[in-house]
């Protein structure tokens, strides 16, 4: 298997009706496929922020700073958005990052539109704005200080415990009522997710930066996502409970799906991680959403249906109850802070 990836294979593209392909296994091709490099790309979008249409998902805006990821999760619903550049849903979507550097100024110019009235705007709506390179371009710091200058609300989702760098940024805005961050744990067996998301922080690293957001104030919850059955279910309790220590305030879970190309590439990637359940994990996953892989149905596709889903969703809903039920939901962030003049927060001296 390819180290420090999830993905272990290329996918076809839908809309390229070329692609390369090895056919020497012997290495006659001049492909370096042992040793795949990370590609950086600098991309030029006119806007940033995106209306979300989806019913189901929890959100009225996104906004993405990065498209593809280097976390590699193998489960990740974002891997067939890469297709629309070009790419391809498998290493492509791992190994070609494509960053929008313009992304705080293209913010701050939607701010200033005449007719834009706050709402939370959710960034990592598809893939991590915290993920490895964000270390060094920054990014996503430069956007939270665009929102704390306009005193915005914003929402966060992540599973990288690089967003501890930007807690002095955070804890401004978590002050205000103005952040809320989803912090995403899917396995605390290391076994599991090294090969399940090669590139992401251990559980015990994560659980330790749940801890130091909640002691600054930031209103931290977790989702377990996705619970992909006969590989992670079992652990809901566990993590709930972890979870609930360190400080987050609530949990939430969705339930697998592997829609597009993205099924392709989990059945090669289970066979491979674990040869020993995977006839298991593919036909449970099947069992969840009649008899398919995938399911794309709204209020169906992100949680499944039928006895073995029901059996789930009870066993989180038992957690939720125990470790949960003394815990103070954070209000609906605030949108009377906000603001708007010709000339940004100078307007207001």
């Amino acid at each position: 298997m390819y180290k420090g990836r999830g993905a272990q294979i290329q996918v076809k593209n839908k809309f390229l009706a070329y692609e390369y392909v090895q056919e020497h296994l012997e290495g006659l091709d001049e492909f370096d496929e042992e040793a795949p490099r990370t590609q950086y790309i600098k991309i030029f979008p006119k806007t940033i922020v995106n209306k979300v249409d989806s019913p189901d998902v929890g959100m009225e805006y996104s906004l993405n700073p990065y498209q593809g990821c280097e976390h590699g999760c193998i489960y990740c619903y974002a891997r067939n958005t890469h297709e629309y550049w070009g790419y391809n849903a498998g290493l492509d979507f791992e190994r070609v990052i494509l960053y929008k550097a313009s992304a705080p100024e293209l913010l701050e110019k939607h701010f200033q539109k005449p007719k834009w009235k706050p709402k939370t705007i959710v960034l990592s709506g598809n893939t991590d704005c915290y993920q490895p390179i964000e270390r060094k371009l920054k990014i996503t710091r430069s956007l939270l200080e665009v929102f704390l200058k306009y005193k915005h609300p914003v929402g966060m989702i992540t599973k990288n415990v690089i967003v501890t760098r930007d807690i002095d940024i955070l804890g401004q805005l978590a002050d205000m009522n103005l952040i809320g961050m989803l912090f995403s744990i899917t396995s605390l067996e290391e076994k599991v997710r090294r090969k399940l998301e090669p590139r992401t922080a251990t559980a015990k690293q994560k659980l330790k930066t749940i801890e130091k957001l909640s002691k600054r104030g930031i209103p931290v919850s977790i989702m377990i996502g996705p619970v992909i059955p006969g590989l992670n279910d079992h652990e809901i309790p566990e993590i709930m409970k972890a979870a609930s220590d360190a400080g987050a305030l609530s949990a939430g879970y969705t339930m697998v799906r592997l829609n597009g190309q993205i099924g392709r590439v989990f059945e090669d990637w289970v066979v491979q991680a674990f040869p020993d359940i995977a006839s298991k994990v593919l036909n449970q996953i099947k069992g969840a959403h009649n008899g398919n892989l995938n399911e794309s149905r709204y209020g169906f596709r992100m949680r499944g249906e039928g006895r073995m889903v029901q059996s789930i969703n009870r066993m989180f809903e038992i957690s939720k109850a125990k470790y949960f039920s003394s815990k103070t939901l954070v209000p609906p962030l605030r949108t009377d802070l906000f603001v708007k003049t010709n000339k940004g927060q100078l307007g207001l001296f």
